[in-house]
């Protein structure tokens, strides 16, 4: 049951950022039904990651008090009904209030997948299901992408039909789920105490808690070039078409996912094999971001257009293959409040995201030059870096309250 769990968690994943990431690729034809410019529309990807930020910490604790399975079945018909109702929507200002809503609906995807991980996956297994959980985003992404343009462009969809099937696809996530996935019980029950006054003091005044939420903050708001901006900067400065941006924006996306993936199983091999905890986890992170920035760096020097998204393609690999320990670690440092810690994570990476996004897109609206954009990105990957040197935490952030107990050794 255990991969049965972690598949279904990567599947809803891959379905919430297709629902997120699909308006990326569709932007022509919405800017022009809802007569907005470029800024307006970036003003759109940032309203939802404020909603899914500010919505972090209540769905955190949500999955605490009520475990994962009924938070994250309740959050993802919600959300993916919202998803459904967006064509329907007649100006910005309507699409801007459901978008926002949106982001708050799906904000406890990923605290309640965390919650499941530290309930269900065994400790030396859970870089590999972190790293599976983050790459189910980027093939999400990758997804979102060719298949919204492949829609629009091949089979002549509209985008309001095309939201109309993804949040069809999310409800049907979660009835599956609810049918096959069975509630956590006994010594690994995923229901944790209250918060009292003193948790919330200790949470906010942990300085490996800063940390964390620091390295969140930078890796999201550089990760989101490639999630929100990747195809129009591909077309707009690097004179790519539309159809040729999607597909490279895909090259991307696998890029990343398999990046994630390879971080997962390197880290979990490199622990047990040196038992090093610190080299395994904010090592591998360090070196795969200062690449990742490196790479963003060159890619600015390099006319071809598909020699430099293979370059880019290579960044977002080596930013994924480090990234990956954001979630192994708060996992581990988050105990039996895995929920609470990691929302706060989390909240930090949207507000991380939702400010770089917005910034990309209004940089450009005003000097309409996508390298600044492009070095800034490349600043935050190694703004990133430091905040993982720095970062050691030791045992977990709620010592009194017992981790979540899982099996030691492989599930069968």
């Amino acid at each position: 049951m255990n991969y049965v769990v972690l598949s279904l968690l990567c599947l809803i994943a891959v379905v919430g950022y297709v629902q997120r990431v699909g308006l990326n690729s569709a932007s022509r034809p919405i800017q022009q039904d809802l007569q907005i410019d470029t800024e307006q529309f970036g003003l759109l990807g940032s309203l939802f990651l404020i909603g899914y930020a500010v919505t972090q910490v209540p769905a955190g604790r949500l999955a605490d008090r009520w475990g994962s399975k009924p938070a994250l079945i309740a959050c993802a018909a919600l959300w993916s009904a919202l998803t459904a109702g967006l064509g329907y929507m007649p100006n910005f200002a309507s699409a801007a209030v459901l978008w926002l809503a949106m982001g708050m609906a799906q904000a406890g995807i990923f605290p309640c997948a965390a919650k499941a991980i530290g309930a269900w996956i065994p400790d030396t297994q859970k870089a590999m299901a972190s790293g599976l959980l983050g790459s189910a985003t980027m093939l999400g992404t990758a997804v979102a992408s060719t298949l919204t343009v492949w829609l629009l462009k091949r089979l002549d969809w509209t985008w309001q039909s095309i939201y109309m099937a993804y949040g069809l696809a999310g409800l049907a996530w979660a009835v599956v789920y609810a049918m096959v996935v069975p509630a956590r019980s006994g010594p690994s029950t995923e229901v944790s105490p209250p918060m009292t006054a003193d948790d919330w003091r200790r949470l906010a005044t942990s300085g490996s808690m800063w940390l964390i939420s620091g390295q969140q903050f930078f890796r999201a708001a550089a990760m989101i070039f490639f999630i929100n901006w990747f195809p129009k900067y591909l077309h707009e400065q690097r004179g790519a078409s539309e159809f040729d941006a999607g597909v490279l924006t895909t090259w991307a996306g696998i890029g990343a996912m398999v990046g994630g993936i390879c971080g997962g199983f390197f880290s979990d091999w490199f622990l047990r094999r040196t038992g090093w905890r610190r080299a395994s986890r904010q090592g591998i992170a360090v070196v795969g971001l200062s690449i990742a920035a490196c790479l963003v760096v060159a890619s600015y020097f390099i006319s071809d257009v598909e020699a430099a998204a293979a370059v880019l393609t290579a960044g977002a690999f080596t930013a994924a293959f480090g990234g990956v320990s954001g979630y192994t670690v708060t996992i581990d440092f988050g105990g039996r409040r895995i929920g609470t810690v990691f929302a706060v994570m989390n909240m930090c990476g949207n507000i991380g995201a939702a400010l770089s996004s917005y910034a990309a897109g209004a940089l450009v609206q005003r000097t309409g030059n996508w390298d600044l954009a492009l070095l800034m990105f490349a600043a935050i990957f190694f703004v990133d870096a430091v905040c993982w040197a720095l970062l050691n935490p030791k045992g977990t952030l709620f010592d009194d309250v017992p981790s979540i107990a899982v099996a030691k050794t492989d599930p069968k």
